[in-house]
């Protein structure tokens, strides 16, 4: 299995990016995908999670209502919006699969792709 995250860059406070993460290597029709970011100094943090079947989503709440989490069946491709974008989410994001619904644990996760920074500036 290979997942691999791309689309970060710097951007200004307020901006948006949109990250793309691209699996491979199996069907994952019964996976649930998440994004996770890590910043310099903290632990990583769970952001966003979608279901392969049903395309059912969770936020975090520091990203809630300006994130989307998103899929595309047929790329097996997973995206993540990110708008209104503050300092704060300066981070490397990562993509990865779970089959377990205790979604925000990391520890869950089976598989993850290489990370895609995201820099903000105020």
């Amino acid at each position: 299995v290979q997942l691999q995250a791309s689309g970060g860059g710097s951007v200004q406070a307020g901006d948006s990016l949109r990250l793309t993460c691209t699996m491979s290597g199996r069907t994952f029709i019964n996976y649930i995908f998440g994004w996770f970011r890590q910043a310099p100094g903290k632990e990583r943090e769970f952001v966003a999670t979608i279901t392969w079947r049903g395309g059912r989503t969770y936020y975090s709440s520091s990203v809630k209502g300006r994130f989307t989490i998103s899929r595309e069946d047929a790329k097996n491709t997973v995206y993540l919006q990110m708008s209104s974008l503050q300092p704060e989410d300066t981070a490397v994001y990562y993509c990865a699969t779970t089959r377990s619904m205790d979604v925000d644990n990391d520890q869950n996760y089976d598989y993850w792709g290489r990370g895609t920074q995201v820099t903000v500036s105020s």
